[in-house]
């Protein structure tokens, strides 16, 4: 029998995959991953227990598994989800935290919540109804998202009676959709979520499909964490003085390493302020040591004395981001109140946050054909469109495309602290498209003049 502590030593062992599902309504996200927990024994007796009485206290013969996922009332009620509902579960070969997003339209901005630090996203799609619109809308979150890893999972394949044509003509659709946003990689699976076809288990009714089940391509597509390899980045999120009789002199700038390496001795600059000096020492769980990686959370202490305070980005000085006030994205609009040219936002970036007014909305974008609808003037919930942003002070991004971490920011209602959007520095597909409208230079709020 595996003793616990085995067992930690076994998942130790094995890697992480961050993946989300997503799908039009009742394409059957939640019976996926209901069967995905069931069949690879991730579910425990109590939970089974519940969700078979739940069912049957609704009529149902059988236990419905989308209820392991769809936890709130009225989730139940309505067979649909509405909030990301996130899982965790492992096999002998990998760790899994899942995030099951929503269907509906209006629930698209759940979507990029739990695809943002996804490396894999499963799209569903109904075999009788193909590629539909929200279909589309999620294949571009992901590629805006820069998602590495894209699964199409050809659901209710029983209900077209497992024909390969209809499977073949919807992977052939959704492929070059797709592959036109940028996708690197498109993964086509026929699978039946409700019977169990090619979920865990090879179905015997698709005999004409050789490749792998859904479980057996999560716990084997490459996967890698190594953010060593990346642009080195330490947001400075808090500053330690403590000015005691054991430390007169201490002063340490603490936070968790975005990306990258940093070593004492290497010659580092602080952002915006653009001053150099060199990393004197790290800290790291209350000892010293001579070098630290992403994502490590460490105290480096500076040669000299300059002012670092939260929000200050230290990089190394042959390998730095270009500071701007004039930030360009492509943004998901998430909040209810549309995001208008002109309107004063709050501008978060890492640790960093500053004032910053909406200069311009150059283009939303239409998920039909990626056309690019000019000069909107402003986004609603849900739409994805390019933004031009005018901050109080400079900022250090890093392009979407190089940095998921430190090339993503969020917008923010200064009034209630409501989030607004989900941004994505640099270009991105939509840009491919055209070129990008200059910024509007009028006078704004002498408050908000910058």
């Amino acid at each position: 029998m595996t003793t616990p502590i085995q067992l930690a030593e076994q998942l130790s062992a094995t890697t992480l995959l961050r993946f989300a599902t997503a799908g039009s309504v009742d394409d059957g996200k939640s019976t996926l991953v209901g069967r995905l927990l069931h069949d690879s024994k991730s579910v425990l007796t109590d939970q089974l227990e519940a969700v078979a009485l739940a069912s049957t206290n609704r009529g149902q013969e059988a236990p419905d598994l989308a209820l392991l996922t769809d936890g709130l009332r009225a989730e139940r009620e309505q067979g649909i989800t509405i909030d990301v509902a996130y899982r965790y579960f492992a096999t002998p070969r990998r760790r899994f935290i899942l995030a099951d997003t929503p269907g509906h339209v209006q629930y698209t901005r759940n979507m990029v919540t739990g695809a943002s630090t996804a490396e894999l996203a499963v799209v569903l799609v109904d075999a009788r109804n193909g590629v539909v619109e929200q279909t589309r809308r999620h294949a571009a979150v992901a590629a805006l998202l820069r998602v590495p890893h894209v699964v199409l999972a050809v659901n209710k394949m029983d209900l077209v009676d497992y024909a390969e044509p209809v499977f073949a003509a919807i992977a052939e659709e959704f492929t070059a959709y797709a592959a036109s946003l940028g996708v690197p990689e498109i993964t086509a699976i026929p699978i039946s979520a409700l019977a169990g076809d090619n979920v865990v288990e090879p179905s015997a009714h698709m005999d004409w499909y050789g490749g792998p089940t859904v479980l057996e391509h999560l716990e084997t597509v490459p996967v890698s964490h190594d953010l060593t390899a990346c642009h080195a980045r330490f947001p400075v999120q808090y500053v330690i003085r403590p000015q005691t009789a054991e430390h007169p002199d201490y002063r340490g700038y603490a936070g968790q390493i975005a990306a990258g390496v940093f070593r004492v001795g290497e010659t580092v600059s602080v952002l915006p302020s653009g001053r150099t000096t060199t990393i004197e020492g790290i800290d790291a769980l209350g000892e010293s040591v001579d070098i630290a990686w992403a994502p490590q959370s460490v105290t480096i202490r500076l040669a000299d004395d300059i002012d670092v305070s939260r929000g200050d980005l230290i990089a190394p000085a042959s390998d730095t981001p270009a500071t701007t006030q004039d930030v360009e994205a492509t943004v998901c609009h998430v909040a209810d109140q549309p995001l208008t040219v002109g309107q004063r936002v709050l501008l978060k970036h890492t640790t960093r946050t500053v004032k910053a007014i909406v200069k311009d909305i150059p283009s939303r974008l239409t998920l039909d054909d990626l056309s690019q609808h000019p000069a909107p003037g402003q986004l609603v919930a849900n739409d994805i469109g390019r933004v031009v942003v005018r901050t109080a002070e400079p900022l250090a991004l890093d392009a979407y495309a190089d940095s998921r971490r430190t090339g993503s920011f969020l917008l923010i209602d200064p009034a209630d602290g409501t989030t607004l959007s989900a941004g994505m520095a640099g270009a991105s597909f939509a840009a491919a498209n055209g070129g990008e409208a200059e910024a509007d230079t009028s006078a704004e709020d002498a408050e908000w003049d910058f």
